[in-house]
């Protein structure tokens, strides 16, 4: 089934669609963060602002290296040290949708090494939108159980990968660092 899904989800974000799927944190919706098409469709979906950032998962730092201008060391550091999954804020994005960036310019980028969603951004070869699975407003589904059915409805390919897993997720942790080398912890 794991297979499958990954082909599945592969395909569908290759053709510009939408996934449901699990991450390293919590259940979320998924698109080629390349694609400024795919990405106002989530927004559409989630009926959020589009001023409101939303963040990507690569596979390893090395991927990450060819969507920001820069990787501050300590970048480097936070990334091989952190125990719980950590998204960067980097102060410059590019080679990325633009309606996925911050109002400066800024992304946030999380290195996955949860198993499904990290062979997915390994396979895809892309960085991949991960934004929690809910309507904007709503509280993030821990499980696939608690995704209501608009959003069900609204991707083209579910994920059938860990829909039985109960366990209690938690958000990532969110540092900002700016390009003067300002460190700011938004998210512990």
């Amino acid at each position: 089934m794991l297979q499958a899904d990954l082909t599945a989800c592969v395909r569908t974000l290759r053709e510009g669609g939408l996934i449901l799927y699990p991450t390293d944190t919590i259940w979320g919706i998924g698109c080629d963060a390349t694609s400024d098409e795919a990405v106002r469709r989530v927004y559409a979906l989630k009926q959020r602002a589009d001023h409101k950032a939303m963040l990507t998962l690569a596979d390893s730092p090395g991927r990450v290296m060819g969507y920001v201008d820069a990787i501050p060391d300590i970048a480097w550091d936070l990334i091989e040290l952190s125990e719980r999954p950590l998204t960067i804020i980097y102060p410059h994005g590019r080679n990325l949708a633009p309606s996925l960036l911050g109002p400066d310019g800024s992304v946030g980028i999380r290195v996955t090494r949860e198993r499904f969603s990290h062979a997915l951004c390994e396979r895809f070869r892309r960085p991949i939108v991960s934004t929690s699975a809910n309507l904007s407003g709503q509280a993030a589904p821990g499980c696939y159980d608690e995704v209501s059915q608009e959003i069900i409805r609204g991707v083209d390919y579910v994920v059938h990968y860990r829909r039985t897993d109960r366990s209690t997720a938690r958000p990532s942790g969110i540092i900002r660092l700016g390009a003067d080398g300002t460190i700011q912890v938004i998210r512990e």
